[in-house]
C-alpha cells in the first residue's frame, strides 16, 4: 500500500513542508509531500492548513531538477492519489507520465484526499438534506439543519493552493514553469489558475473540463447558500453514475471499478464510517471559467472528452475549443469513453496523447484541430 509512515508525517508537523517515501511502480521513485499553508477557504480562513503532494519520477536517467514536471489537479469529488494514481495495474495516469521522463506531482486540494478537512466536513448536517437519510444513517435523528450553509472551500482558494503547490514544486526541482493536467472540475481549477498566473505555466492537458461559457467571472458577494456545502458518494451511487455513461462492450472493468471506490473511501477514513461508507468532498462553485477569461490564454492547450461522457457533454468541450485563445490546441474525441476515462479500456490512449503533448506540444502530429482516437 502506498501511504506514508506515520512517524514521516508526524515529523510534517514541525516543518513547512516535508516528504516520506511512497512505493512506487518498477522503474519509478516516489515521494509523499506535505506543504504547510496559511488557508483561505472559507471554512479555515487564516488557519493553518497541510497540502498533500505525490510525487512520481523516473529511478534513472535525468536526475530530478533536470526533467520537465507536471502538476496533476482532481476534479469535483475524488481525490488526486485515486484519480490519477490507482493502484489497479496499469490504471495510474500519472506513473505513464513519469516513466514518459516526467517529474510528475498530484495535488489534493483543501477538503480532499489526505489534506486538511476542515471541520464543517465532520458534520453530516451540511450534506444536503435530501441525501442525509441516504448517505449517513445512524448518525442524525433527522434532517438537520446544516453547520455550515456556504461553501467550505472555493475557487478562489484552490486557486490559492495550487499557487502554494506549484511554487513548491518550482523551488524543489529548480523550474521556472510547470505543466498541468486536470480532470473535471481540474479543468476550471488549472485554467482559472493559468489566467492568475501565466508564467508559471507550460502546458495544459485537461480530461472533461467543466466549462460553461457564460459563467461567472468571480466570486459572488456574498457567498451563496447552498442546499448542501459537501457533496458525498456511495459506492452504489458511483457505479450507477458510471454505468449510466457506458456505451460500447467492455468499456470498463467491474472488479476495477470496485476496486477503485475501495481506493476512495481509504483516502477518506472519516466517510467510510458513514452508514454504507462514502467519498466526501466540499462542494466548490465555478467561476472565472469563461469565454472571455479562455479567450484571454495562450499557453498550449489539449482537451480531451469521452464520447459518452454524461457529466460533462463533449459539446461544452468543442465550445471551449472553439473560445480558447492560444493557437496550438487540440481536441481529442475518445471514442469508447466516459467521465472516467482514464479508468477505461481506452485509457492508454488517453496516457500517450498526455505525454505527446506534455513532451512536444503535438498530438499524432498535430499542433491544432479535432482528433478522433478509440474508435
Amino acid at each position: 500500500m502506498r501511504f506514508p509512515a506515520m512517524a514521516a508525517l508526524a515529523a510534517c508537523t514541525l516543518l513547512a513542508a516535508c516528504a516520506a517515501p511512497l512505493h512506487a511502480p518498477e522503474g519509478l521513485v516516489g515521494s509523499e509531500h506535505r506543504v504547510r499553508v496559511t488557508s483561505t477557504a472559507p471554512a479555515l480562513a487564516g488557519r493553518e492548513a497541510q497540502l498533500y503532494l505525490r510525487e512520481l519520477a523516473p529511478s534513472v536517467g535525468a536526475p530530478r531538477g533536470a526533467r520537465p514536471v507536471v502538476l496533476f489537479v482532481h476534479g469535483a469529488g475524488t481525490p488526486a492519489e485515486v484519480s490519477f494514481d490507482s493502484r489497479r495495474s496499469d490504471y495510474s495516469w500519472l506513473a505513464h507520465v513519469a516513466l514518459a521522463g516526467f517529474d510528475v506531482f498530484a495535488l489534493d486540494m483543501t477538503g480532499y484526499g489526505r489534506s486538511t478537512r476542515p471541520p464543517a466536513m465532520s458534520d453530516p448536517c451540511n450534506v444536503a438534506k435530501a441525501q442525509q437519510a441516504n448517505f449517513v444513517p445512524g448518525l442524525i435523528a433527522a434532517p438537520c439543519e446544516p453547520s455550515h450553509p456556504t461553501p467550505i472551500t472555493t475557487m478562489d482558494s484552490d486557486w490559492q493552493d495550487i499557487d502554494a503547490a506549484v511554487d513548491f514544486v518550482r523551488a524543489l526541482r529548480g523550474v521556472e514553469r510547470v505543466s498541468m493536467v486536470g480532470w473535471s472540475q481540474g479543468g476550471p481549477r488549472i485554467a482559472g489558475y493559468a489566467a492568475l498566473h501565466p508564467d508559471k505555466v507550460h502546458r495544459i492537458v485537461v480530461l472533461a473540463p467543466a466549462y460553461t461559457r457564460n459563467s461567472a467571472p468571480q466570486a459572488p458577494s456574498p457567498l451563496p447558500r447552498l442546499e448542501g456545502s459537501m457533496t458525498v458518494q456511495s459506492r452504489t451511487d458511483f457505479l450507477a453514475n458510471w454505468d449510466r455513461q457506458v456505451g460500447c462492450p467492455a468499456q470498463y472493468d467491474a472488479r476495477a471499478a470496485a476496486g477503485i471506490f475501495d481506493e476512495m473511501l481509504e483516502s477518506d477514513p472519516a466517510g467510510a464510517k458513514w452508514g454504507p461508507g462514502v467519498r466526501r468532498a466540499p462542494a466548490v462553485p465555478t467561476w472565472g471559467f469563461n469565454q472571455a477569461a479562455v479567450a484571454r490564454l495562450q499557453m498550449p492547450f489539449l482537451m480531451v472528452a469521452g464520447e459518452h461522457d454524461k457529466q460533462v457533454d463533449p459539446k461544452r468541450v468543442r465550445e471551449l475549443y472553439e473560445d480558447w485563445g492560444g493557437a496550438d490546441k487540440v481536441f481529442v474525441d475518445l471514442g469508447c469513453s466516459s467521465h472516467n476515462a482514464m479508468w477505461e479500456k481506452n485509457r492508454r490512449l488517453l496516457f500517450q496523447a498526455t505525454v505527446e503533448w506534455l513532451r512536444e506540444g503535438k498530438v499524432g502530429g498535430m499542433r491544432q484541430g479535432t482528433l478522433r482516437l478509440g474508435y
